[in-house]
């Protein structure tokens, strides 16, 4: 096994050296900047993570894997901040702030394809199996992203549709990135199958935790300003159980003006306590922590008890933050 200590050291670096083409400046800057502004690496260290509970040394074609499922993150993180007018990403202006929808479209979009180049360094006996597996989560990525959208025109969402969104917006890509290291460690079928389902519940629970956050997190550590998704009015895990559970008022307060600071901030402490009102907060962290004892019972099917305890401290430094 590969040490947790070893994975995140090796991740910093990777990304500390990682390259793009130098020209077109206006192309490839917003690339290196949106690396350069960091991140938790989410997605790369769960690939070598579950690569690094069969072996005890990386290859290339495993980090390739892992540069590569980062930058397609990064890709859609590009193109989110633009449908959400997010000014904000980690604390740095977003790349459609700092130069321009049109720059980030474009930038966004040659990430994209580079991902696919890093990938394609992987070994000839299961490039197509990671090709496959890589292609159909892009492109669950992309249905999810439709479906947040779609969901803005709505006043209410089923909590169901809401999961169903969540899962191909965000978990789909965290159960690729544990399968992805599986299939490149050269392990049956049936291991790569459950630890994708371990990365896909751990993923419902971090996108659950990502919309607490956003209402109840620490802006300095969240990296972003809070409230955001109330002031855009964007269907979280908290409004949908809200208006399950019969939150009066919440549509209304929703649709509060939110152009000043003063109305921003009096349109997010009014939704506030609509959520206190009906417990919403309490009821998220709940969830929360059913999602992870979830992802961490598939785990528990295929790994030795020194990888369990790798793969539960990955869940709980993932989402023990809102705990």
């Amino acid at each position: 096994m590969i040490s947790e200590e070893i994975i995140r050291s090796r991740v910093e670096r990777l990304f500390s050296e990682i390259t793009f083409s130098d020209e077109p400046k206006g192309l490839y800057d917003p690339l290196r900047y949106m690396i350069s502004i960091g991140g938790k690496r989410i997605r790369p260290t769960l690939c070598l993570t579950t690569y690094g509970l069969y072996n005890d040394d990386f290859t290339d074609e495993v980090l390739a894997a892992a540069e590569a499922l980062e930058v397609f993150h990064t890709f859609t993180l590009i193109h989110d901040d633009i449908m959400d007018k997010s000014p904000l990403r980690r604390g740095q202006e977003t790349v459609w702030t700092k130069w321009d929808s049109d720059h980030a479209i474009l930038s966004g979009d040659a990430m994209c394809i580079d991902s696919y180049r890093r990938l394609s360094a992987v070994g000839p006996d299961i490039l197509p199996e990671v090709l496959h597996l890589f292609s159909r989560t892009a492109a669950l990525v992309c249905d999810g992203q439709q479906s947040d959208m779609d969901f803005e025109s709505l006043d209410s969402v089923p909590m169901n549709q809401y999961m169903v969104m969540i899962a191909r917006k965000t978990a789909v890509l965290l159960a690729c990135s544990a399968q992805m290291g599986a299939v490149i460690a050269r392990q049956s079928p049936m291991v790569g199958d459950t630890l994708y389902y371990y990365g896909y519940y751990l993923g419902l629970a971090f996108q659950i935790a990502d919309d607490y956050l956003d209402t109840y997190g620490d802006e300095c550590v969240f990296g972003k300003p809070i409230g955001g998704d109330i002031v855009n009015s964007k269907k979280t895990w908290l409004t949908v159980k809200a208006m399950e559970d019969g939150a009066e008022g919440l549509a209304e307060a929703m649709t509060l003006p939110s152009v000043t600071a003063q109305e921003k901030a009096r349109k997010i402490a009014h939704v506030k306590e609509i959520y206190e009102s009906v417990g919403v907060r309490e009821k998220a962290l709940e969830e929360i922590r059913k999602l992870t004892e979830r992802a961490l019972s598939e785990a528990g099917e295929v790994t030795s008890a020194a990888a369990y305890d790798t793969l539960r401290n990955f869940a709980h430094a993932l989402v023990g933050r809102t705990f």
